[in-house]
């Protein structure tokens, strides 16, 4: 079964750290081992695995992801998100993560990041634990 969570942006570009939200789906799935796999099925958003224990590298990410895909740049697609779009297809829509124990099974200093490259908005995202 595909669990849909709900997440809230507050900023035009944000990354949030979703992990708790993730790791409470994997423990209401009852799975003890195998694959949690989460996706945004936004244009506009994505999903990564990076830090989360400074709050410097997410702020660092959208700094340099604002770099490289500027706001305005003479796009073709005219709704004002074309930055949006390339940011969401650089980063990804999707992650899987090993779970073991009815955990997920990540580094140290790892968590997962919904991020956000058009809001504010209300998102989704898909999770879905599957045994193995």
């Amino acid at each position: 079964m595909t669990k849909t969570l709900t997440v809230k942006t507050s900023s035009r570009v944000e990354l949030l750290d979703i992990t708790h939200l993730i790791q409470k789906a994997v423990a209401e799935s009852g799975v003890k081992s195998g694959l949690c796999m989460v996706c945004v099925p936004h244009t506009t958003a994505a999903v990564t695995i990076n830090e989360n224990a400074d709050p410097d590298v997410k702020t660092d990410i959208v700094k340099e992801l604002n770099k490289i895909v500027p706001f305005n740049d003479h796009y073709s697609h005219l709704e004002g998100n074309a930055a949006a779009h390339i940011k969401s297809s650089l980063v990804g829509a999707s992650e899987t993560v090993v779970v073991e124990d009815g955990s997920l099974v990540l580094g140290t200093w790892q968590g997962i990041c919904f991020c956000e490259f058009d809001g504010p908005r209300s998102r989704k995202v898909l999770v879905k634990v599957v045994p193995g």
